[in-house]
C-alpha cells in the first residue's frame, strides 16, 4: 500500500469518526430538549389544573334552599297590597281603623296570644270594628336556626291565596296548643308537619292547588320578602300592636300562680281593654 493511500484512508477513517460523533451530539441535545419540553409540559398541565382548580374554588357557589328562594321568581298570594305584595290586610275594607299586628309564626309568646286572645281579634274584625294588617317576621330561624318561621309563612302565603278567611283559620291552628312546637323545635320547617296542620281547616282540607303550592314553595321567594320587613316601623320582637305609629301595650298579667284557663281569661281581659282604650270605645257590658 502506497504512503498516500494509507493517508487517504487516514482521513476517511477520522472523517466517520468525527461525523459518529456529531451525530451523537445532535441526538444528545435532541434528547434533552425532548426532556426539558416534556417537564414544562408537564409544569403547565400542572399549572393548569392548579390554575382550574383556584378557578373552580373562587366560582361562587349555587344559591340554594332559602337563599335561592331569593333569587326565584316572585308570585304574589291573591288578597295582598303593596310592593311584592307584603301588605296583609284583613276585614272589612270600609272600616275606618286599622290595628297592625306583627308575629313570628315559631314565637311562644304569639302562640300564648292567640291562644288567649285571639278570639276576641278575630270577633273584632268580623264586627268591622277595624281592618288589621299583619306583618309576619322569621327572626327566630335566625337566632334559634332552622327554617320553620319562613316555610309556615309560605304555606300561609298559599293560604292566603285561597282566601283571608283561610288564612286566619290556619294562622289560629298553627298556633293552637295541640300543633304548636317549642321555639327550639324547628318541626314547622317540615311540609308534611304544615300539611297535617292544613288538614284541620275546612277550606284546605281538600284544596289540591294550596298542597301543591306548598309542597312547591310557590310562595317562598315571597315569604323572603315579608320577612325583609324586619323592623318595619322600628318593631323589633313579637307579638307588637301597634296603631298608626303608636305602639299598643298590654297590662301586665300580675306575677302570681294562675291556671291557664285563667292566665287566658286575663290576657283576653287585657287585649279587650287595650283595644278599648285605644278606639274609644266602652266595652258593652
Amino acid at each position: 500500500m502506497s504512503n498516500r493511500n494509507s493517508q487517504a484512508g487516514k482521513q476517511a477513517a477520522r472523517e466517520r469518526i468525527r461525523a459518529e460523533r456529531e451525530r451523537q451530539k445532535k441526538k444528545e441535545r435532541l434528547r434533552r430538549q425532548l426532556l426539558v419540553a416534556g417537564a414544562v409540559a408537564g409544569v403547565l398541565v400542572i399549572a393548569g389544573g392548579v390554575t382550574f382548580g383556584i378557578m373552580k374554588a373562587n366560582k361562587p357557589k349555587e344559591p340554594t334552599g332559602w337563599e335561592a328562594a331569593k333569587e326565584a321568581k316572585l308570585v304574589r298570594p291573591a288578597h295582598t297590597q303593596g310592593e311584592n305584595g307584603t301588605e296583609i290586610l284583613v276585614g272589612d275594607k270600609n272600616a275606618k281603623e286599622t290595628l297592625e299586628v306583627f308575629e313570628d309564626i315559631r314565637c311562644p309568646a304569639c302562640a300564648a296570644f292567640e291562644q288567649s286572645a285571639g278570639e276576641a281579634l278575630l270577633k273584632d274584625i268580623e264586627d268591622g270594628r277595624y281592618k288589621v294588617r299583619f306583618t309576619l317576621y322569621s327572626f327566630i330561624d335566625d337566632g334559634q336556626g332552622g327554617q320553620g318561621s319562613k316555610n309556615a309563612l309560605s304555606a300561609l302565603g298559599a293560604a292566603l291565596n285561597h282566601s283571608p278567611e283561610a288564612f286566619l283559620k290556619y294562622k289560629t291552628a298553627l298556633y293552637a296548643e295541640k300543633n304548636h312546637p317549642e321555639e327550639t323545635d324547628d318541626a314547622y320547617a317540615k311540609d308534611d308537619r304544615l300539611l297535617a296542620v292544613a288538614d284541620q281547616v275546612p277550606e284546605l282540607r281538600n284544596d289540591q292547588a294550596f298542597k301543591t303550592a306548598v309542597k312547591k314553595g310557590t310562595y317562598d321567594r315571597w315569604a323572603m320578602e315579608m320577612t325583609a320587613l324586619f323592623g318595619r316601623k322600628g318593631v323589633k320582637s313579637t307579638p307588637t300592636f301597634m296603631h298608626g305609629d303608636k305602639k299598643l301595650k298590654m297590662a301586665e298579667i300580675p306575677d302570681r300562680k294562675l291556671t291557664k284557663e285563667q292566665y287566658y281569661q286575663l290576657a283576653k281581659a287585657n287585649f279587650a281593654k287595650m283595644i278599648d282604650d285605644e278606639f274609644g270605645k266602652a266595652k258593652e257590658k
